[in-house]
């Protein structure tokens, strides 16, 4: 089971990674979708993304409970449907620079495979399948448990942070304060 912690702890590690590229760098930082009107709804897209992500990890990742493991599975479905309705959207929103550029497409295709990879080794490891499928209340306590938990927690704040700033970017005022701020900035 350790090695599924391990794989579980590097795909989250890897996401956050590529997340954080894309999701502020790129979507924030660089190309401000949240300032084109025809980008608009790709950002709310990425915003429910963003809210959904740390409650995934502590429900699904994090919290050993029953109860929190179905939240997690649940968040987890609607995360996919909400990927979904983004992937459709994005040709319409990336129109005014021709287009998603290959490497950003490619770097969305890790991401969420990296993503995704991580919830499937979490239910590879809190599922039992024998005649049923049946939830495992108790992982035994090991090195690579705990570090999988310590990364997992830790990704959390910032995470929310990405959360907050997609929502507050959704706010004429703090959008106006965001791009007087981002101007003083002369590089990226």
């Amino acid at each position: 089971m350790d090695i599924l912690f391990f794989l579980a702890t590097i795909c989250l590690v890897l996401f956050m990674v590529l997340a954080t590229y894309d999701g502020f760098y790129l979507h924030i930082f660089k190309y401000a979708l949240f300032n084109r009107e025809e980008s608009i709804f790709e950002h709310k897209t990425h915003t429910a993304r963003a809210v959904l992500f740390p409650l995934i990890v502590w429900f699904l990742f994090i919290d050993e409970t029953q109860a929190g493991f179905l939240i997690g599975v649940s968040l987890a479905v609607l995360d996919i449907v909400v990927l979904a309705i983004d992937a459709y959207s994005e040709k319409e929103s990336r129109g005014f620079m021709g287009g998603l550029p290959r490497w950003e497409y490619i770097v969305h295709l890790f991401s969420n495979a990296f993503h995704f990879s991580a919830i499937v080794l979490v239910l590879s490891i809190k599922l039992k399948i024998t005649d049923s499928v049946v939830f495992v209340t108790t992982v035994p306590a090991s090195q690579a448990k705990e570090l999988f938990h310590l990364i997992s927690i830790n990704v959390i704040p910032g995470a929310i942070v990405l959360a907050i700033l997609h929502l507050v970017l959704l706010d004429s005022k703090f959008r106006e304060f965001w791009n007087n701020q981002r101007a003083r900035i002369d590089c990226c």
